[in-house]
């Protein structure tokens, strides 16, 4: 008779998945003792129990399949969480195995006790204890249903005793379904949307990840109306590339082009996105909201329409209501500034003289130009995610994915192991800055154990880059941000990995190539600039104060020459 932890396995098979990221524990060694015996799934290793969240994340994200990591009781699931917050901001389908202590210890203070079904609540849509083998069937059913169908992390807590108990039921024992409604609005909500749409001269389109497969349509819609299309980060991997209406994103992330095409617009049709900045979202324009989840419809600006609906099902319904726009000045106004913009971003992706720092806008550049047109970038947050949302640019099967709503650091490096795990001969680039990137640099290791031929991008500035200039914009000298120059390339080289340090402009492509065509890993070391700006597309009067006060302090410490200069030299 089989074991809770055969079961588990197996049903985690037939649901699909190949792998559990996680590391081994005692309370968990009968569910790794099941994968160990089943030929059909894998136990990856990874270093720490949060990298293993962040790879089923990543895996999730890109497949749109459920995702499995573990973690053994107490400390071992709690390290899972960081992970499984961004999988759940990101609606990945993930599933945690929290194990737990023995079930008759449990409200003893027992060593190593917590209450995971208390502290995952805030990350997840379902989290149950299984208390008895007899629950066993039916609640992982729930949990993997739940996961597959919302788009989100369910977790499962199983003490060690139970996983090791011998199954006596066979309740609710099915397959995971998934269901893929085309959900449109009605006939009337159709009709207010297309009135809104042909009321107006001036229509811009903002799309979000909630664009996923409808690139075409959004483009049918985008021509109708001669509008132009920003969107946001989640939204660029899906509505940048072949689009002759992309004018770019908005945000502190995005650039001038993205923001003046919603600021200009008289009327702007939000598509799929939860684009959470309100400071960003337009001061004059009457707003409308597509989106499959109503709740959030109007969570981050005032509307005057909200509708539920899929976007792809629902610019097909709308599209016949359409009147075609006759004038297209304000598409072409915008594609003239977005024109502009990416002339002005071009001027600092321009390479230095040997012996001066590289600009990370240049390598970021030349990253872009030499990858492969279907490599999976993975991003972390900080200033490598600004350097790649303005320099990366999307082929029709590039994916862009990082802790875009989360906002974790040392996300990339982690989502890379996802990736490249979930598809082994594509190109996977991690993109890190050293502070992300140290931050669960552990798992290197697992680069090295499993042969993943990922390249790793470091962006090698010393310091803290993002909160360097969140400091200076706030007033602030930065302090507590720099840190001791590492020559990560030769940490590599010692861990059985290739490394490659890269410190001049000239050295910079023939070195990308070069790791490129390595069948394995390689670290790429990029000694970049600390000092380099990401300009945000508007500037409050405050930011400009802001800097004006570092600057001030600066010069009372005998730096302001220096201060000026850097800011000159990273104006757009």
């Amino acid at each position: 008779m089989k074991t809770v932890a055969t079961h588990l396995v197996e049903a985690l098979v037939d649901a699909g998945v190949r792998r559990i990221y996680g590391v081994v524990g005692d309370s968990l060694n009968s569910i790794v003792d099941a994968v160990h015996h089943n030929k059909n799934i894998e136990w990856v290793h990874v270093r720490h129990e949060e990298a293993g969240a962040f790879a089923a994340s990543a895996e999730a994200q890109l497949t749109g399949n459920l995702a499995v990591c573990a973690g053994s009781c107490g400390p071992g699931n709690l390290h899972l969480i960081n992970g499984l917050f961004d999988a759940h901001k990101t609606l990945a389908p993930v599933l945690a195995i929290a194990a737990q202590i023995p079930s008759s210890e449990i409200g003893t203070d027992y060593f190593q006790e917590t209450h995971p079904e208390r502290l995952f609540l805030d990350c997840s849509h379902f989290c149950q204890l299984v208390g008895s083998e007899k629950q066993m069937p039916r609640l992982l059913q729930i949990a993997m249903q739940t996961s597959v169908s919302r788009g989100g992390v369910s977790v499962i807590v199983l003490p060690g005793d139970v996983a090791s108990s011998k199954m006596t039921s066979k309740e609710l024992e099915h397959p995971v379904f998934r269901p893929r409604p085309a959900i449109q609005p009605s006939s009337s909500d159709l009709r207010r949307l297309a009135d809104f749409l042909n009321d107006a001269d001036r229509v811009t389109l903002f799309g979000g990840a909630g664009c996923a497969g409808a690139h075409d349509e959004v483009l049918r819609l985008g021509k109708l109306l001669q509008a132009p299309i920003a969107y946001s980060f989640r939204g660029k991997e899906f509505l940048e590339q072949e689009n002759p209406l992309a004018v770019g994103m908005t945000g502190l992330l995005g650039t001038e082009s993205g923001h003046y095409a919603l600021e200009k617009a008289e009327a702007v049709l939000l598509l799929g996105t939860d684009f959470p900045y309100t400071a960003w979202y337009p001061k004059k324009a009457r707003i409308a909201q597509v989106d499959i989840r109503a709740e959030h419809l109007g969570r981050r600006s005032q509307l005057e329409l909200g509708l539920m609906g899929d976007v792809k099902a629902t610019i097909e319904a709308v599209l016949p209501l359409l009147k075609a726009k006759k004038s297209d000045k304000h598409l072409k106004a915008c594609i003239e500034k977005y024109r502009e913009t990416e002339k002005s971003l071009s001027r600092h992706a321009e390479g230095k003289k040997n012996g001066e720092l590289l600009h990370p806008e240049y390598v970021t550049a030349v990253l872009s130009q030499v990858a492969d047109n279907d490599a999976i970038f993975t991003v972390d947050t900080g200033m490598t995610a600004v350097w790649a949302a303005r320099y990366v640019k999307m082929a029709a099967k590039r994916r862009l994915i990082g802790s875009f709503n989360h906002g974790s650091m040392a996300n990339a490096m982690p989502q890379a192991i996802g990736a490249q795990m979930a598809f082994p001969k594509r190109q996977v680039i991690s993109m890190s800055g050293d502070g992300g990137f140290t931050m669960l640099m552990g798992d290197l290791l697992t680069l090295a154990q499993y042969e993943l031929p990922i390249k790793l991008i470091i962006y090698n500035n010393s310091t803290l880059g993002m909160v360097k200039l969140e400091m200076r914009v706030a007033g602030y000298e930065d302090y507590g941000v720099d840190v001791k120059n590492t020559n990560f390339a030769k940490m590599a080289e010692a861990v059985g990995i290739r490394g490659i340090r890269v410190e001049s402009s000239g050295d910079l492509k023939s070195s990308l190539q070069a790791a490129f065509r390595q069948k394995g890993p390689v670290l790429v070391d990029v000694v970049t600039d600390p000092n380099a700006l990401a300009m945000p597309p508007k500037i409050e009067a405050k930011e400009v104060a802001g800097y004006g006060l570092y600057l001030a302090k600066q010069t009372l410490h005998g730096r302001l020459f220096e201060s000026i200069d850097e800011l000159k030299g990273n104006l757009p």
